[in-house]
């Protein structure tokens, strides 16, 4: 019975974003109305409510803030334009989809997903006009690229917010999600747009690409600095910390694979190397942080709505129904975001409400850093009409909805279940 009330609350959550309401008023009133369903007592609902967001915000809300930060500054600097220009000067016109699949991927990690896209998709369009190529086919690396890295890579709002819910290392999460990442978005950017899209007969072995604007921008030394020096602290932190026995090293590996340490030195790194102007550098600073601001009101009522789930024992009837299934628990969290994905279209929502289910697999062993990324995977299938990634794409490249289907939809869905796959064998060596 407490199952059908959640899936009903599930359902009014769905009535209420279709009915354009704010995913983050959505998630507080179902909160508040599922505890209260559940017969949880008032006093009981709001202290859920609070220590929810409380408990969710309090070990990520200076990692997002200062990721947004990053992403602004390696923005408004040109680095994120740089990198393009490096990559497909190296790769060449040939193997241009894996310049910009490698473009995707450096600029997706300090760049949230919508700024990813808007900052990358002139550049995409530029690129292949210059190359003579289907948009589809250069778009589409772009867009895996993107999305691997809003589903698996910290210090994105989803893998953040689920490694605070799971207690997961954010570190660990970084090098199992980058394990991950990489080969998910070959298959799913670079083979896949292959198979569905014919290429015009062309000479390409002697054409040159003419891109323009590269006069201003900062050194690709520079760019490449500042978009991987987070990940880098943070990368040979937790590496370090693993193979060094002193422990005075230790210390300091540990201090700066801390992701809100690494974050702050990389902006701090920024802003030297780029000599910027401080009032300049706060600025963007500020514009970063604001365009976060709701999702991270929104990641703080989902943590709302998981800590009503975790308090009414819902996740523990999940346990007990699934206990004679003998289903890996990796397997049960990406199904569970994975229904509510295509149920309720956010990834970020879809992912915080599935934690609230899947929280006790977690104390019955299953390793929170892979959990994080089963749910993230699951969090990522089927996108379609109830997402606003899919009008995005629609849109910008002029499709049709049954055109968006066949390649935005699916390349999603091989993200999802690549990503699963990718868990999935880890977890055999973990």
């Amino acid at each position: 019975m407490d199952l059908l009330l959640v899936l009903f609350g599930i359902i009014i959550l769905l009535i209420l974003i279709l009915k354009k309401v704010s995913p983050m008023l959505a998630l507080l009133i179902v909160a508040v109305a599922t505890g209260l369903m559940l017969g949880l007592p008032v006093e009981k609902v709001m202290n859920s409510v609070s220590k929810g967001i409380g408990s969710t915000m309090g070990d990520m809300v200076m990692v997002l803030a200062l990721g947004a930060m990053v992403g602004k500054l390696a923005e408004d600097s040109g680095a994120a334009k740089k990198i393009v220009f490096v990559l497909v000067r190296i790769f060449g016109i040939q193997n241009i989809q894996w310049a910009v699949l490698l473009t995707g991927i450096l600029v997706g990690i300090p760049l949230f997903y919508n700024a990813g896209f808007v900052v990358l998709i002139p550049l995409v369009f530029t690129i292949a006009s210059a190359a003579k190529l289907p948009k589809l086919y250069v778009g589409i690396p772009m867009a895996a690229a993107l999305s691997v890295t809003h589903g698996f890579l910290p210090p994105h709002p989803g893998p953040v917010a689920l490694a605070s819910i799971f207690h997961a290392d954010i570190g660990r999460t970084l090098i199992y999600g980058l394990i991950i990442s990489i080969p998910v978005a070959i298959i799913a950017g670079i083979f896949f747009p292959r198979a569905i899209i014919k290429l015009p007969k062309a000479d390409r072995a002697h054409q040159k690409l003419d891109l323009q604007g590269e006069e201003n921008l900062p050194s690709g030394l520079k760019s490449f600095i500042i978009a991987l020096s987070p990940i880098f602290f943070i990368v040979v932190g937790t590496v370090g910390v693993l193979i060094t026995q002193n422990p005075s090293a230790q210390h300091i590996l540990i201090f700066i694979a801390n992701p809100t340490v690494a974050l702050t030195m990389a902006i701090l790194i920024t802003i030297a190397i780029q000599r910027m102007p401080m009032q300049k550098a706060m600025d963007s600073c500020v514009e970063g942080v604001k365009s976060i601001a709701m999702i991270i009101l929104i990641i703080a009522a989902g943590g709302a709505f998981k800590q009503i789930l975790v308090d009414s024992g819902i996740g523990e009837q999940v346990k007990t129904l699934t206990g004679d299934l003998h289903v890996s628990p990796l397997i049960l969290g990406w199904l569970i975001a994975a229904l509510l994905r295509v149920t309720l279209g956010s990834a970020t929502v879809a992912a915080l409400t599935a934690s609230g289910m899947v929280i006790p697999f977690i104390t019955a062993g299953a390793s929170p850093e892979l959990m994080v990324l089963s749910v993230g995977a699951g969090s990522l299938m089927l996108s379609h009409v109830n997402d606003t990634g899919f009008w995005m794409f629609k849109e910008y490249f002029n499709l049709s909805l049954k055109e968006t289907f066949k390649t935005w939809t699916v390349m999603e869905s091989l993200v999802s279940v690549l990503g699963l796959g990718g868990v999935m064998l880890l977890s055999q060596f973990i």
